[in-house]
């Protein structure tokens, strides 16, 4: 269980650095400026998480191979960025994988600490937004979790609420990891490719 979580954890470091990547190649920033971003994307999140509910040092300080996966994904991203730009809008399924990944791990962490379900899933939210909310901020766009046209939050509070849920059920908790980021991220698909987003308040001489 701990080294599929470890396993999850940097796969989900990786995806997420892979879209800060591939943002900071498109707005034209040098090797530096990609890297920082990766980082930023990748653990910005995590550290937050681990400050709220004093797990300090955060993970992403005190583990070196954390913050050397996200750097590996930015030189990945800087070197390959042309391959990486062929596959279908890159930056969107690779955040919505880290989404996926990080809302999950966030949820379980939070559990682990003694958190109630329902504040787990919230710190769950928080780990899976977190990184993808500096991404956009360093590059001076509107976060996408802000966005009325985005499924987002919604899509990782579903996949970390199926963790908590498991867990207050007595239910193991690798299988609902997974089947909490596959809902995740499957939600998150389809907002992208069939537009599914929450509805939004009209204007009063629209009623």
């Amino acid at each position: 269980m701990a080294f599929a979580l470890q396993l999850f954890d940097l796969v989900g470091i990786f995806v997420f650095a892979l879209s800060g990547g591939v943002l900071a190649v498109r707005h034209r920033l040098d090797l530096f400026g990609v890297l920082v971003l990766a980082c930023a994307t990748a653990v910005t999140g995590g550290i937050v998480r681990d400050v709220l509910i004093g797990a300090v040092p955060p993970a992403a300080l005190a583990d070196w191979t954390l913050l050397s996966t996200a750097m590996l994904a930015g030189v990945v991203t800087f070197c390959w960025h042309g391959i990486i730009e062929r596959l279908r809008n890159p930056v969107l399924m690779f955040d919505a994988a880290g989404l996926a990944l990080f809302a999950v791990l966030g949820t379980g962490k939070a559990l682990a600490f003694g958190l109630s379900p329902f504040a787990a899933t919230l710190l769950g939210i928080i780990t899976g937004i977190g990184g993808g909310i500096a991404r956009d901020l360093l590059v001076v766009r509107t976060p996408v979790v802000l966005q009325q046209t985005e499924l987002y939050a919604v899509a990782a509070l579903a996949g970390g609420g199926i963790v908590a849920i498991a867990h207050a059920l007595g239910w193991p908790q690798a299988p609902a990891m997974v089947v909490g980021a596959l809902l995740c991220f499957g939600l998150r698909f389809m907002a992208i490719r069939r537009g599914w987003r929450l509805p939004v308040a009209r204007d009063a001489d629209q009623a």
